[in-house]
């Protein structure tokens, strides 16, 4: 198990989880109390995406999560140059309709 400190919280990642999940595809849905984020694997040819891991947040802490990713893109833009994206993909809503994940 590996130990990393960052900014005094001693963080504990295990092997496992540390390798991390490979995933093209997030689905984002909320309540008035939490977030949920569900990151996918979609293989080409096949009908179903496999949910690779659910995170639960508070609203504040998806607000958090929100600002933290901006801060990260624009450093990495910085250093690298700009990420281009493809023009907006329809997404996956599990509740039926159409949704902007």
């Amino acid at each position: 198990m590996s130990e990393t400190k960052k900014q005094g919280i001693e963080i504990q990642l295990d092997e496992q989880v540390g390798q991390g999940n490979y995933c093209n595809l997030a689905i984002i849905t909320h309540s008035t109390s939490e977030f949920i984020v569900d990151f996918a694997t979609m293989l080409p040819g096949l009908p179903k995406a496999r949910v690779r891991s659910r995170i639960v947040l508070t609203p504040e802490h998806a607000k958090r999560l929100l600002l933290s990713l901006q801060e990260n893109v624009t450093r990495y833009e910085s250093a690298f140059g700009p990420i281009s994206i493809r023009a907006k993909q329809p997404t996956i809503d599990p509740f039926g309709g159409k949704g902007n994940a």
